[in-house]
């Protein structure tokens, strides 16, 4: 398992544990991480699992594709290193990931 740690927008911590080949976005699902929305489900066609990612994971993360791109043109406060949580597979390369979630969705 892959741990991955969300940081609410309050602060809270909180540490999961993901299964390799789901998303980070199906982790903080399961897992009930509050700011987490997921309204289409992880079809990359909205941008409510979107969140930031720790500098310290941006390379090992990667960098949004085009279709991401252009959905978080639809998010909330969208800086450099913003991602959908649906578009970042779990693998053990991420064991670790710190997310953080934004203030609010959309």
């Amino acid at each position: 398992m892959t741990k991955i740690t969300y940081i609410t927008n309050d602060g809270e911590r909180i540490e999961t544990e993901g299964e390799n080949g789901s998303t980070v976005m199906e982790t903080a699902i399961i897992n009930t991480v509050p700011g987490i929305v997921a309204e289409c489900g992880g079809a990359c066609t909205c941008a409510t699992c979107h969140v930031y990612v720790d500098e310290a994971w941006r390379e090992v993360v990667g960098g949004p594709s085009h279709m991401e791109e252009d959905m978080l043109d639809f998010a909330f406060d969208v800086r450099d290193n913003s991602r959908l949580s649906c578009q970042i597979k779990v693998r053990d390369e991420i064991d670790g990931l710190v997310v953080q979630v934004p203030s609010r969705q959309g």
